[in-house]
């Protein structure tokens, strides 16, 4: 039979500590005054390893890594949606994958200041919702080599190109759009 540890093993690194207040003599009067402590705060980096499945959407994002944009029809309706979606909104029908053309127009655009940790840096950026030729819904991207402070209405109607990250992430961000 093994031996079991009897003592945790300590470690030293990785923590900041911040406001860690405790009276030299712990005493009762001391320890009553406790209840108005700030509390501690502890700065410590967190990394995980996540490991995760696209599912169903899995051919959209090897569609991106392949330089195509796929979105779903439903065989019935015919209606289809430009971002990928398992199943129909009205029937609930499975759908069938469908190619998406690589041009479309500016239905809306908002102008980002703020962001995710990711994008944070890159702020101001434009995200743009697209309408495609024959797709019924719209699709949330990015837009890139326009000037966010020359914002305009008329970019509405604009034509813009989809792009593809040459060394794709699997994300959503591996497709982009430009001016066409």
């Amino acid at each position: 039979m093994a031996k079991l540890p009897s003592k945790r093993e300590e470690k030293t690194g990785g923590y900041v500590l911040h406001q860690v207040p405790f009276p030299k003599d712990p005493n009762a009067e001391s320890l009553a005054a406790l209840k108005n402590t700030t509390p501690i705060r502890i700065e410590q980096h967190y990394a995980i390893d996540y490991l995760h499945s696209y599912g169903q959407d899995s051919p959209f994002f090897a569609g991106l890594s392949n330089g195509v944009l796929l979105g779903n029809r439903d065989p019935e309706s015919g209606y289809t949606y430009a971002t990928p979606r398992g199943h129909d909104m009205y029937s609930g029908d499975e759908t069938e994958w469908t190619r998406l053309p690589d041009t479309g127009r500016v239905h809306a655009f908002t102008v980002c200041f703020f962001g995710g940790e990711e994008f944070l840096p890159e702020t101001p950026f434009v995200l743009i919702l697209v309408e495609f030729e024959g797709a019924d819904t719209l699709f949330l991207g990015r837009l890139m080599g326009v000037d966010p402070a020359q914002a305009a209405l008329d970019w509405i109607g604009m034509k813009v190109q989809a792009k593809y990250l040459r060394n794709a992430q699997f994300k959503p961000t591996d497709v982009y759009f430009v001016p066409a």
